[in-house]
């Protein structure tokens, strides 16, 4: 079979990426333009500046892809971009850009989903992989179990019934003058704390025992600190932040744990920014060699949003002959399996 290489696009959020991926499973470039310095100024992300951003940097990204792999335009296949879900003025630069590229170069488009992305980037780290699988995806924006059935068909078990996993993390960080990115602020210090200082709630969830739920959590973090601010005591950071981490873990790792067994799977594979968390990669390592289970997880490069990640997904919806005309437009709150 003829090779097919992927230019691909990324640029849901803050980080502006371009990639070229060789058949799905090779990167032979992964280019990805940072904003972190900037949006930690604000404590956060400023959906105006990171769009605005993106427009200055998405060409220079694109060319240094394709430079950094030693191919031209011509020699790419398809162009493959997110097109959601994500922050809408974000999305909307790297569809633009992705639009123009592949009808300039004669081109098919392929949307991809960013979960989707998250979720493949596993293939690139481990080519062995293939689906049925389960998948936890933990990111700033979302928290999903999902079955992986088949290269782009997928059933969701779970997902947040409010904050995503990642989005406590920052809040929480933010509330103990951590700054920003939480988490892997979080990560760091709870290394230096006692996980069981501190009782915080792990949720249970009506009418679906594998959806999740943190903002009880968030809540209960702030009412500590708020407590302890009236009465006059000490907060030991490192403490608050290990407890507030363990009680996430736990409520991650029980619900994945027992997805894959209900589901008759024998692997687990994680996905997402927090899937670089060593505290939730050490326990998911623990659970699954406990219970039998072959554990994946992508190099942390390829947990933050990445195009690489994007290029391994536009492949598999390349190869199942899923095409997007110049009408594709960038949706923010897009639903996994819909077109």
């Amino acid at each position: 079979m003829e090779d097919i290489k992927i230019l691909a696009i990324e640029s849901s959020c803050d980080d502006t990426s371009a990639a070229v991926v060789l058949n799905g499973r090779t990167v032979l470039s992964n280019v990805i333009s940072s904003q972190i310095d900037l949006h930690t100024l604000y404590g956060g992300v400023v959906p105006e500046i990171a769009s605005r951003k993106h427009m200055e940097q998405i060409n220079q990204v694109v060319e240094e892809a394709l430079k950094e792999a030693k191919v031209s335009l011509e020699e790419i296949t398809a162009v493959a971009v997110t097109y959601g879900p994500g922050l809408i003025g974000s999305l909307l630069v790297g569809v633009s850009a992705a639009k123009a590229i592949a009808y300039a170069a004669n081109k098919p488009l392929v949307g991809v989903h960013h979960i989707e992305g998250h979720i493949c980037a596993n293939y690139i780290d481990h080519p062995e992989l293939e689906p049925p699988f389960m998948c936890l995806v933990v990111s700033g924006g979302h928290t999903h179990l999902v079955r992986v059935e088949d290269y782009g068909v997928y059933t969701i078990l779970g997902r947040t019934r409010d904050d995503a996993a990642g989005e406590a993390y920052d809040k929480v960080a933010r509330a103990v003058g951590l700054g920003y990115p939480g988490g892997p602020k979080i990560d760091q210090l709870a290394k230096e704390g006692n996980a069981k200082a501190i009782t915080f709630p792990r949720a249970k969830v009506d009418g679906n025992v594998y959806d999740f739920s943190f903002s009880g959590l968030k809540s209960a973090v702030l009412n500590y600190i708020n407590g302890c601010e009236m009465k006059g005591v000490e907060i030991n950071n490192a403490d608050l932040v290990a407890s507030f981490q363990a009680s996430v873990v736990e409520s991650l790792v029980t619900r994945a744990i027992a997805g894959t067994k209900e589901s008759g799977l024998k692997t687990l594979a994680i996905a997402g920014g927090v899937a670089s968390n060593t505290a939730l990669r050490g326990a998911l390592e623990e659970a699954c060699k406990k219970e039998g289970f072959t554990f994946y997880r992508p190099a942390p490069i390829l947990c933050t949003d990445n195009a690489a990640m994007i290029g391994a997904a536009g492949y598999y919806e390349y190869l199942a002959g899923n095409r997007s005309g110049w009408d594709l437009n960038a949706v923010a709150n897009l639903p996994l399996g819909e077109r």
